[in-house]
């Protein structure tokens, strides 16, 4: 029989929102594949072995490859109890099977969870994040991160930002394996090899701005998410006021080498304050996400 649903609030705009991004990207992919293949006709079994190996093995090992670059450590309830317990916690709250707990060694106060499916995922925590945060504020943070493996979003986020960078390491390494060889100026396919790397740079544009949209809604909805299935939005937004003002206080060396996973953490490193920025940011601002949450804390006072 199939496992019924999580308890966390179910969420159609997330849904929707993934579907068309997933649509979109894949869309661009398949377009820009067949430029490529139109352009390189006698290397095509290569490039189709490239993409679809690269693809098969993104799927399969990001989680893994991105909880390794961010130091994560898994750990017993005998090594991190306080960790365990929020955990155990949330996961009777939400009724959705335990996750693998990891701890990650590092001043920066940050939460991430990983994983393709509930049965892969692993959500960790800072060093940092753990001894500055009270434990109603901890769970709720780890709430926000259990809400994206409940929800799939993580899944789709991996895959949505592969298939965006895929299409500038191809055209990388068509060109570095020497599959474009010269052509007559009026040969079609001179010219497609010609448009490769400008069909490339906007592939890679729309599919960042598209994955960033979708970055930042589904933070707001694993707020709004754990805000309700804790029903402590209040601890949620102080656990955010606090590890905001904390990241003030590190060292820009710290923050820079976290700079890259910033889609995958509770808080981003460094936060956009130009309007411009936030174009490109992975996260709400601070405002809105206490905003939303002040709403929530009104609705459930009610």
């Amino acid at each position: 029989m199939p496992r019924a649903r999580s308890r966390y609030a179910p969420d159609r705009g997330l849904t929707g929102r993934m579907v068309t991004t997933m649509f979109l990207i894949g869309l661009l992919y398949v377009v820009f594949v067949g430029v490529l293949l139109a352009a390189l006709r006698g290397s095509w079994p290569i490039i189709l072995i490239i993409t679809g190996g690269m693809f098969i093995a993104q799927f399969w090992f990001s989680d893994r490859i991105a909880a390794y670059g961010m130091g994560a450590r898994e750990v017993t309830p005998e090594q991190a109890p306080e960790l365990h317990g929020a955990i155990d916690r949330i996961c009777a709250l939400a009724d959705m099977p335990k996750p693998k707990a990891a701890i990650a060694e590092s001043d920066v106060p940050n939460a991430f969870a990983t994983g393709r499916s509930e049965k892969t995922a692993l959500v960790c925590a800072t060093t940092g994040l753990l001894r500055r945060l009270e434990p109603e504020e901890l769970e709720g943070v780890l709430a926000h991160e259990m809400s994206h493996v409940a929800h799939r979003d993580v899944a789709v986020m991996t895959i949505a930002s592969f298939l965006g960078v895929l299409a500038g390491i191809i055209t990388r390494i068509a060109l570095w394996g020497g599959f474009a060889r010269s052509r007559p100026g009026n040969d079609p396919a001179g010219i497609l090899l010609l448009l490769i790397p400008l069909i490339s740079a906007v592939v890679y544009a729309i599919s960042f701005l598209l994955t960033r949209l979708l970055s930042r809604y589904r933070e707001l909805s694993a707020d709004r998410a754990a805000a309700l299935l804790t029903g402590r939005p209040s601890a949620l937004a102080s656990a955010l006021t606090k590890v905001s003002g904390q990241m003030a206080r590190i060292p820009t060396e710290d923050l820079r080498k976290a700079e890259p996973y910033n889609a995958f953490y509770f808080m981003p490193a460094f936060s956009a304050k130009e309007s411009m920025g936030r174009l490109f940011s992975s996260h709400p601002t601070l405002e809105q996400r206490l905003d939303q949450l002040s709403r929530i804390s009104t609705d459930l006072s009610r």
